[in-house]
């Protein structure tokens, strides 16, 4: 229900991972015998979790990794891998620079043209060793860069822009045909991002396999606080799963939700899950793997806008492998690392067989949830009081 913010001016008041918790049911489930598998264009990946098209996060290898362990991991085509012949050389220049020179010297780096060659390059590296390749790209690149990726044998398409609706307009370019692109495309189509509940079915219209759900909640995106614009991701993702459904009924095609940026724990991971995603993508966490290519540092996708950039460099540090993220053991006691295995345990204590049942476990308003009973954690900063 909206509330009174002034004279003459209603607002809905949303919410974030931190303000809700999932209450159990009168069941459990075994966790080992719970169903995670993600589908999309009817490929199974038995790890929902994919892992966001950045440059501090995925490289060709970080991708192979990901496919043998299970899941997705999303190259950027318009970062410094289709930029640099060399790109390992640039990105330890990135994590050497000061605080205070970084972002410079990002807008730099990215100043460097694309070459299209190492665009077809990269995916072939890919395909060699059998990995998933999932490529991005902005809506300007779409049309020339998809054709050159699919050449080189992508499995899918993602076209990413901070915010994505059917209806741009612009007199100063001419704007991408969402409709026209999917249905020409010859491999699936995954758009982003949204966060309202019409433009989450006027997308799905187009013809997409999924779609991108979230704007500026990135660990290191600045998008929220330099343009003010975003919705938390709760509501966000609620939203969009009910348009999800609305739409299914309608059509009869299921098109998954991905709910993308602001987790950084296991918790969140399950708790975006229950308000309705079929997946979620997520970057700083897997930032923190040894096999990163940003070495323990991070940096938002629109961090090199060279007038306005909507991203930061941050140091995340590097706690352990992509496995152990993933599956564990975990060796941190953030919630950072085993995020398969606490979305199992999460689903079996809410008593989920798998994340279709997931989407219908009760959730309450609890803005205590982070700190009740947890003052020794906050005070020696460990757990959840880090």
């Amino acid at each position: 229900m909206a509330e009174w913010i002034g004279i003459g001016r209603r607002s809905r008041r949303c919410y974030g991972f931190d303000e809700i918790a999932l209450v159990p049911g009168a069941q459990t489930v075994n966790p080992n015998e719970v169903d995670v598998f993600f589908e999309i264009a009817g490929r199974k990946f038995k790890v929902p979790i994919l892992a966001a098209a950045m440059d501090g996060v995925v490289d060709v290898k970080f991708v192979e990794e990901m496919s043998n362990l299970g899941g997705i991991a999303v190259l950027n085509l318009d970062g410094i891998q289709t930029r640099y012949e060399n790109p390992n050389s640039v990105l330890e220049k990135i994590t050497k620079a000061s605080p205070q020179k970084a972002t410079e010297l990002i807008q730099s780096v990215y100043s460097t043209p694309i070459k299209e060659k190492l665009i077809s390059k990269r995916v072939s590296e890919i395909k060699k060793n059998k990995g998933t390749a999932v490529v991005s790209c902005i809506p300007a690149n779409a049309n020339k860069f998809s054709k050159l990726a699919i050449a080189a044998g992508a499995d899918m398409f993602v076209v990413q822009s901070t915010v994505t609706t059917t209806r741009h307009i612009s007199k100063e370019y001419k704007t991408l045909d969402l409709y026209k692109f999917c249905k020409s495309t010859e491999i699936p189509v995954i758009l982003g991002n949204c966060v309202t509940y019409e433009t989450t079915l006027e997308l799905m219209d187009t013809g997409a396999a999924a779609l991108l759900i979230g704007v500026g909640p990135g660990a290191a995106c600045t998008t929220r606080g330099v343009l003010g614009i975003g919705v938390p991701q709760v509501t966000a993702t609620v939203d969009a799963a009910g348009a999800r459904d609305f739409y299914y009924k309608r059509s009869g095609r299921y098109v998954s939700i991905i709910t993308d940026g602001g987790m950084n724990r296991g918790g969140d991971i399950c708790k975006a899950f229950a308000c309705g995603a079929d997946a979620v993508m997520i970057g700083s966490s897997f930032a923190r793997a040894k096999e990163a290519p940003g070495r323990g540092f991070h940096w938002g996708m629109a961090t090199s806008h060279i007038n306005l950039p909507r991203g930061t460099r941050i140091q995340v540090g590097t706690t352990g492998t992509l496995k152990e993220i993933l599956f564990g053991p975990a060796k941190v006691d953030d919630g950072s690392q085993n995020l398969v295995g606490a979305l199992k345990t999460s689903m079996g204590s809410l008593g989920a067989s798998n994340l279709k049942e997931m989407h219908d476990v009760e959730i309450i308003i609890a803005p205590s949830i982070q700190t009740e009973g947890k003052i020794f954690q906050v005070g020696q900063r460990v757990g959840m009081g880090a």
